[in-house]
């Protein structure tokens, strides 16, 4: 597909929250890669099918396999397709190389857009320059709000996770911790290294960063039971994921740590924890919008040439708190995976 859309210098501006009443206009009503399959896939939300032709677009995304945050992400993903009568082809793999190999594939297919997370920015770059060379539209979402602009993305979608860690940290400072572990479950990664720096920056307390194989479950709570047991002055965990959230409450027991838990992002199971008291808040940045917005903005751009943030600025899906106070307006929509 050709775009009208010229790749300009991008100049570095502030990040700004901008209205994400993204289209659900232009559309009537729609089936996706898998019809009636994937409205259910998509959480049972449908609004209607477009009548403008079939287009195909690839998500490529960092995420290993079986993370539920992932899941949330391809639901949203999934409904957008359906509504706007798009062929969606999916494809994953945190390993950078790998991914990047993924986003060739789909500049092969001759795909109509792709939308793609730029979690090792570095080991991207070279595939992206194609895909747009190609005359490929290129979204980033989830990964990557420091380097969409510099790779000549349409748009991103996404949380500032600098500002969120900063967030997560004044919070901290409210429930009284003193000396914080933040475990990181895949090292590199510029968006849980952005997080973990932002709780250091504002949290008044001792911080530290714990690299943990996130691809090992039991290897995570081994050796989060290690260092709580190591320093027993640790009165607080902050985990980047939920799953790393409910491994670190087993850990903490096993310890014998009376250290608090606390993480970003959420799952139907955290929700559960966190209505409980178990976990202390989570950060939601609101994933299946992520996948949602991305698919939906490319359709809206090849269909009516929108740039979504104004190809200048990031639309910002998070970070909001979730807690005991409001957990119960969250709860319904983490039962149908959704949030």
């Amino acid at each position: 597909m050709n775009r009208t859309y010229s790749p300009r210098p991008r100049r570095v501006t502030p990040v700004v929250a901008v209205g994400a009443a993204l289209a659900l206009a232009l559309a009537g009503c729609s089936s996706s890669s898998g019809g009636k399959k994937s409205e259910e896939e998509a959480g049972g939300i449908s609004a209607g099918k477009a009548d403008t032709p079939r287009m195909t677009i690839a998500m490529v995304t960092h995420a290993p396999s079986g993370d539920t945050f992932w899941d949330i992400i391809r639901k949203g993903a999934q409904a957008a397709a359906a509504k706007d009568n798009v062929k969606l082809i999916y494809s994953n793999d945190e390993n950078a190389a790998n991914q990047a190999n993924l986003v060739q594939n789909a500049i092969d297919q001759k795909v109509d857009g792709i939308a793609v997370t730029l979690a090792k920015p570095d080991a991207m770059k070279s595939v992206v320059a194609k895909a747009v060379k190609a005359g490929i539209p290129v979204v980033g979402f989830n990964s990557g709000m420091d380097e969409w602009k510099a790779q000549n993305l349409l748009s991103f979608f996404g949380q500032d996770e600098s500002v969120a860690g900063e967030a997560f940290g004044r919070k901290l400072n409210e429930t009284g911790a003193k000396h914080a572990v933040c475990v990181v479950q895949v090292q590199g990664h510029v968006g849980l290294e952005a997080r973990c720096a932002g709780v250091k920056k504002t949290f008044k307390g001792k911080t530290e960063n714990l690299y943990v194989n996130g691809a090992d479950m039991p290897s995570v709570k081994s050796t989060i039971t290690a260092k709580l047991k190591q320093e027993s002055s640790i009165d607080q965990v902050v985990t980047l994921g939920a799953p790393f959230a409910l491994t670190a409450l087993q850990s903490a027991a096993d310890a014998g740590s009376e250290a608090k838990v606390a993480t970003f992002d959420l799952n139907k199971d955290l929700v559960g924890s966190v209505k409980d008291g178990d976990i202390e808040f989570a950060v939601d940045q609101q994933p299946y919008l992520q996948g949602y917005l991305a698919v939906d903005s490319l359709w809206l751009y090849k269909n009516n040439g929108n740039f979504s943030g104004g190809s200048e600025q990031p639309v910002l899906t998070g970070p909001a708190f979730v807690d005991k106070s409001n957990v119960d307006t969250v709860e319904k929509f983490a039962t149908q995976g959704t949030r």
